[in-house]
């Protein structure tokens, strides 16, 4: 009996992905021979803001659990994050923010993040999600960027106090005794909240804020639902670049709703219970989570407000997901936990994103985890989320173990040469893709917006990508020197630019190195000073604590006495990974 329902399940599942491929046919076009396809895709696209999303959703499925935190023991209906969301977006207005201000969240997976997010898009701000693991430096860098107006903030993240990392930036603020931040560094920075039952001086607590308003003031924030245009900007994330300063990327509500949308079309997640443990700050956590769970009426499920593999795994059973969210990284974790543990799992979907996935990843995935269906995406925070995604009904083995999924609906894609010209299907080249989903642009860098994103529409990834004449596609490697460990991206130049601010460094060149647990891992190749020559790798390692994020601290730390050159000078760092995999070997253990 088993054996003819799963016979009926196989034959159901290849006879939607024919006719998936031949709606495909009907609904796309190609140059004829060449890297040029241009998904159509079966539905319009809505013209809808996040607020009026929410609203929709909670009208309908209020009584649906929207998010669960199982750490802080807190579930959240869709008509509770409404109502929490209305009240701080009518607490930020009464603090003096207009539409379009930029509001800064720097906090873990906690169950306030979805609300404060919600709150900024109906309240017309402008969300800058900022990465929990920043430093002071990182953080100051970042507010000034975007002139962050006002900045909430979690009490504390991997035991240390967020409000002494807000103090190396404003130290003023801790002698002042009003609840407005006046700062000569900052100067547009008016406001910081904090999630905390502690009151911290020159600050404001988050429950202080939603209590402000008055139930007429509450109420009119539907009203200006109105007023916030789908074109507008909604989110600002923060993106590494080649010079490894981060780029604000702006996005529109537009863009991000549609993505969500197509991210639940394309992963099956309506009325799903997703185990999500990617950050919330990410675009795999923002967009392909939050915005991708909204628009499903399904339920975030949140282990931990840390990454944390036991947790997460003991949430997939508990909670009794459906839909696993990781990095490859992350599943590394979770398989290995699961031959240790050995828990009744009965997830259907695993979702994978944020780096590149071995095929014997996935399959012990399949096989470990009792998943029945992988689904890989690959995307970019400037696509607003996902490019190419696995479609519904997908059983080939070898395109699940070699590609990344099929093109997303309503866009274009090409893949070209250095001199812009289109190559045969098949050919490795830059991966270039246009449509809705592209960012508005860099927030305050004409050139590099340029750079990336030209008059004509198109965005270039900077990957360099095969396109298949069928629609799927696959990652041959990066145009530029990015290193994703763990699923964060990580640019050699900023850490280099660091690096040399220790007093015994004269010269530091970082390269990617494998790892069997996170993918890559950083290796800097360190020149030293002349007179500080008795430096020790832990010593310069001391030194990062604390100045840079902990996951742009080097793993490994070599100490060289020059370097391998070209003829004209520059740094030949294929021959440093050589060095690496001669003395470590070429599969590189955690």
């Amino acid at each position: 009996m088993e054996f003819a329902k799963r016979s009926l399940r196989i034959f159901i599942s290849a006879r939607y992905l024919k006719f998936r491929r031949n709606e495909f046919r009907r609904n796309h076009t190609k140059s004829s021979g060449l890297s040029y396809i241009h998904n159509i895709g079966k539905y319009p696209l809505v013209y809808r803001t996040i607020g009026q999303q929410l609203n929709l959703i909670a009208s309908e499925f209020g009584d649906r659990e929207a998010v669960v935190c199982v750490e802080e023991e807190k579930r959240i209906t869709y008509d509770q994050l409404k109502k929490d969301a209305d009240r701080l977006a009518a607490g930020f207005l009464n603090l003096g923010l207009s539409q379009g201000d930029r509001v800064g969240l720097w906090a873990p997976n906690v169950s306030s993040w979805p609300v404060v997010m919600f709150a900024a898009a109906r309240a017309g701000l402008i969300l800058v999600a900022l990465n929990p693991a920043y430093e002071a430096p990182e953080m100051e860098y970042c507010m000034e960027k975007v002139e962050i107006k006002a900045l909430v903030t979690s009490e504390s993240f991997r035991n240390k106090d967020y409000y002494e990392k807000i103090l190396e930036m404003i130290p003023e603020l801790g002698s002042v005794t009003a609840e407005r931040v006046q700062s000569k560094k900052l100067p547009f920075l008016s406001t910081i909240i904090i999630d905390a039952d502690k009151h911290f001086p020159g600050t404001l607590r988050l429950q202080d804020v939603s209590q402000t308003p008055t139930i007429s003031q509450v109420s009119q924030i539907e009203d200006y639902q109105n007023v916030v245009s789908p074109n507008s900007g909604g989110h600002i994330l923060l993106t590494s670049g080649t010079t490894g300063m981060p780029k604000a990327a702006l996005l529109s509500h537009f863009g991000i709703l549609n993505n969500g949308i197509h991210i639940r079309d394309r992963n099956e997640l309506l009325d799903k219970k997703i185990c999500m443990q990617v950050p919330f700050f990410h675009v795999f956590g923002t967009i392909g989570a939050i915005i991708g769970a909204l628009v499903s009426r399904a339920t975030i499920v949140v282990p931990s407000i840390i990454y944390n593999p036991d947790k997460n795994i003991y949430a997939i059973e508990k909670e009794e997901c459906s839909v696993i969210y990781g990095t490859p990284t992350m599943y590394v974790d979770l398989v290995n936990k699961q031959n240790e543990l050995k828990l009744h799992l009965n997830a259907e979907i695993a979702l994978i994103g944020g780096a590149s996935c071995s095929p014997q990843l996935i399959k012990d995935i399949k096989t470990e985890l009792n998943v029945q269906k992988i689904k890989m995406t690959f995307g970019m925070t400037e696509t607003s989320g996902v490019i190419f995604n696995t479609i519904p009904g997908d059983i080939d083995e070898e395109r699940m173990l070699h590609t990344v999924g099929f093109i997303q609906d309503s866009i274009e894609a090409k893949v070209i040469d250095k001199e812009g010209q289109l190559v045969p299907f098949g050919t490795p080249g830059e991966l270039c893709v246009r449509g809705y989903f592209t960012m508005i642009g860099y927030w305050g860098d004409e050139q590099k917006t340029r750079e990336t994103l030209g008059t004509d529409g198109w965005l270039r990834t900077g990957d360099q990508f095969v396109l298949q004449a069928d629609g799927y596609g696959r990652v041959v490697g990066r145009l530029k020197e990015m290193i994703i460990r763990g699923g964060e991206n990580i640019f050699p130049k900023e850490i280099e630019n660091f690096l040399v601010t220790c007093p015994s460094v004269a010269e530091a060149y970082v390269v990617g190195v494998p790892d069997e647990r996170l993918g890559e891992e950083m290796c800097a190749f360190v020149r030293l000073k002349t007179d500080h020559q008795d430096c020790s790798p832990q010593q310069i390692k001391d030194f990062c604590q604390g100045k840079i994020s902990y996951f742009k601290i080097p793993r490994y730390i070599e100490i060289v006495t020059e370097f391998p050159k070209t003829v004209s000078g520059k740094i030949q760092k294929f021959r440093l990974q050589e060095q690496f995999t001669k003395k470590y070997g070429s599969n590189n253990l955690s």
